[in-house]
């Protein structure tokens, strides 16, 4: 069928009062994180269309109040929406409610305010992409879920109060019920908001990515207690499902990760909960952890009620790569050989779309175990000799980068320099394993698709995908043992920078990737201050709380450069055999860039793709973005992306995401571009889209403060004058 007679058959297709019940609650509100539990990212409202989006306006503007603009905080959230009131979280981790019609604020609550005097074992250094909303059924009770440091907060959705009959307080303390003892000084939060299944919510956690990680166990908790209603073991326990895929038997006192980081999708008529995993720690290297890890790297059917395991699929067979599933599943409706199929679409880093029959897990196409490389070069490593390739659809990136592929906007000169240490890689397979000469990760560490997940169209049965194309260099160092003699603070220092630091700062300390340089933070932060920053954490940064105090001092007597103290005898204790050290780390989160910090790889380096799951066929691809720094291109270039896009009724897609700090509309059929204008800063987020008292809008949060971008603490609602 022709493109334009195809898109023809698809245009046919075509506080005040925050506990009262709104009217047509399913079309004007946007209650969950992304709208609904299918993490569909649809809205079938249809005021704004193609027609008028042009005339889209800002409505009104929220300032938070609270960005750090000198440190580079975020906004990453994706606000909910229910009854007329908008409530979402800040930069420094303070959650709102907001009139969803004029931005007013009702309240705001601050959890530094919860336990007076120890405010610093909460990080206002999580970022939160969304909260959860909870309330009974004649709505006399409404309440908000969300985490803040290791804490999940029950709050009232009327007050802005903590519920004090939910766990402690208002507050639980995601350590518990992890069933794993001596884990309180692990690194455990959670950036995306859990998933309401009648009376429980469901949360999954972010862990340290290190070799010491907490372990990723999904669990379910009593929404008026706290109580744990049920826990499932994503690295399983001796007897269970999966456990013989690991040849340590003992992987499951000490290996942590296979985390679901990035939420969850709910079949509520089915009672079932769709979890994705991460990578088991240490993420590149495996020597601790053989065998294909279950339930890492995987997407898992859980029975919603119970936590019981209906059926699983793994992605990537012992993870190397730092290859998490990034979103959970759009949950679909597709029509395939005359049936209507309800399926479950995932998108991943790789590049690659998966989609899978919900209840039985069975692949709509046929994916194929394909031979990988095998030989490693570090002491310890086996790699996972097959993995897994759909046949249908295509990859919506490259994941190979070519000689062809060198950025042809660079100056010859560049270009020569990108060639040489591109030869010097490994460089030919996109499974190719980290290495101490370099190895080239494309689709690179961000993906791919990424944490902003896709929209889906059920009007058209069209999924959208977002996706970065940048290339990565990742490079393995081996880590020196430590020296039994006794040794100065600094020597000391280097070795705990080692092995606990130099994967994001770097061996240089320069910093890396989204990683800030470490060279002359002194002159930022005192000695006591810099302790309080390893064992608390910020954003990105995990909580050291591990550490013993001669450990932190030796630290930070070689990263501040302290002329007093590092040459003073370190007299810390001897450490005890550690089962999660590994021999290995790498050298950072590296980017393939120029020295002028410009990109290896060619254009396009954001895309925006649209594929009709129907056929597994991709229906269009648009550049996503322009990057400033090349001004004399001639065409767009695209830039990386964070965040995700909101599909309506009225014709439209809407995404920010970009670097430019642009908010767009396009024609979700044509993909030609309707509409865009400038935030006050960039819109990591996903925007929301809402109805109030007969008149739509569109809100998306901009927080700026990735990818060198400046920092802001708005969010800004458009809507048609």
């Amino acid at each position: 069928m022709k493109l334009t007679a195809y898109l023809s058959v698809i245009c046919c297709a075509t506080c005040i009062l925050a506990c009262q019940k709104a009217p047509n609650t399913a079309d004007t509100s946007w209650p969950t994180y992304k709208g609904s539990n299918k993490l569909n990212q649809y809205s079938s409202l249809a005021q704004i269309d193609t027609n008028n989006v042009k005339e889209l306006q800002v409505a009104w503007t929220y300032h938070t109040g609270d960005a750090d603009t000198v440190n580079g905080s975020q906004i990453q959230c994706n606000p909910i929406m229910v009854d007329g009131v908008l409530y979402g979280t800040t930069p420094q981790m303070k959650l709102f409610a907001v009139d969803a019609a004029s931005g007013r604020e009702l309240w705001k609550f601050n959890p530094l305010d919860s336990l007076p005097g120890q405010k610093h074992i909460f990080f206002i250094m999580n970022n939160s992409r969304g909260v959860a909303y909870w309330s009974n059924e004649d709505k006399t009770d409404c309440r908000i879920f969300y985490t803040a440091g290791s804490n999940l907060y029950c709050i009232n959705a009327k007050t802005g109060k903590p519920v004090e009959d939910f766990a402690l307080n208002g507050a639980l303390d995601l350590h518990e019920g992890l069933d794993r003892p001596n884990i309180q000084d692990l690194f455990v939060t959670a950036t995306t908001p859990g998933t309401i299944y009648k009376d429980l919510i469901i949360m999954g956690s972010r862990v340290d990515e290190g070799p010491a990680a907490a372990p990723g166990h999904i669990r379910a908790f009593e929404v008026r207690t706290g109580k744990r209603a049920w826990i499932f073991h994503t690295v399983p326990h001796p007897g269970e499902p999966g456990f013989d895929t690991w040849e340590d038997t003992t992987a499951y006192r000490f290996i942590g990760g296979a985390n679901a980081w990035s939420g969850f999708s709910l079949d509520e008529k089915r009672g079932i909960v769709f979890a994705v995993t991460g990578s088991a720690s240490y993420d590149f290297y495996g020597g601790k952890r053989l065998g294909d890890n279950l339930y890492a790297n995987s997407l898992l059917a859980l029975e919603a009620a119970t936590g019981k395991l209906l059926w699983n699929f793994q992605s990537i067979h012992h993870d190397v790569w730092d290859r998490d599933f990034s979103s959970p599943p759009a949950l679909v409706t597709i029509k395939k050989d005359g049936k209507n199929i309800d399926a479950c679409a995932l998108t991943t880093k790789t590049g690659f779309v998966f989609l899978f029959e919900r209840e039985t897990g069975k692949s709509i196409y046929p994916i194929e175990e394909r031979p990988v490389p095998q030989v490693s070069g570090l002491s310890g490593e086996k790699l996972a000799p097959t993995q897994p390739f759909p046949t249908k659809p295509k990859p919506f990136v490259r994941q190979l980068m070519t000689e062809a592929d060198i950025n042809p906007l660079l100056s010859p000169d560049a270009q020569s320099v990108v060639r040489k240490r591109w030869n010097g890689y490994l460089h030919d397979n996109m499974f190719n394993p980290p290495s101490l000469q370099g190895t080239v990760f494309l689709p690179g560490l961000d993906g791919g698709g990424e944490w902003g997940g896709p929209s889906f169209d059920p009007t058209s049965g069209i999924l959208y995908v977002n996706a970065n194309e940048m290339a990565w260099v990742i490079r393995s160092v081996e880590l020196e043992k430590e020296s039994n003699a006794p040794q100065t603070l600094a020597q000391a220092g280097e070795h705990f920078y080692k092995t606990n630091c130099m994967t994001c700062h770097g061996p240089d300390r320069k910093g890396s990737g989204n990683n800030p340089s470490l060279v002359a933070v002194g002159k930022k932060y005192s000695p006591d201050s810099f302790d309080t920053l390893i064992q608390s954490g910020r954003r990105m940064m995990p909580a050291f709380k591990q550490l013993s105090e001669p450990e932190r001092k030796a630290i930070a007597a070689f990263v501040l450069d302290l002329p007093k103290e590092k040459n003073k005898t370190y007299n810390g204790p001897k450490p005890a055999p550690d089962p999660t050290a590994v021999p290995y780390s790498i050298a950072g989160y590296d980017k393939f860039l120029t020295e002028d910090k410009l990109p290896a790889l060619s254009p396009p380096w954001g895309t925006l793709n649209a594929l009709d799951l129907s056929t597994g066929e991709w229906i269009w691809k648009k550049t996503l973005g322009n990057d400033p720094a090349f001004p004399n291109a001639t065409e767009p270039t695209g830039t990386e992306n964070y965040g995700g896009s909101a599909v309506t009724a009225g014709g439209l897609l809407f995404i920010a995401a970009t670097k430019d700090g642009m908010f767009r509309a396009f024609n979700k059929r044509t993909g030609d571009l309707l509409w865009e204008t400038k935030l006050p800063n960039p819109g990591f987020a996903a925007p929301a889209v809402y109805e109030v008292k007969g008149k739509q809008y569109i809100v998306i949060a901009c927080g700026g403060g990735k990818l060198g971008t400046k920092s802001g603490d708005e969010y800004v609602a458009f809507a048609l004058p």
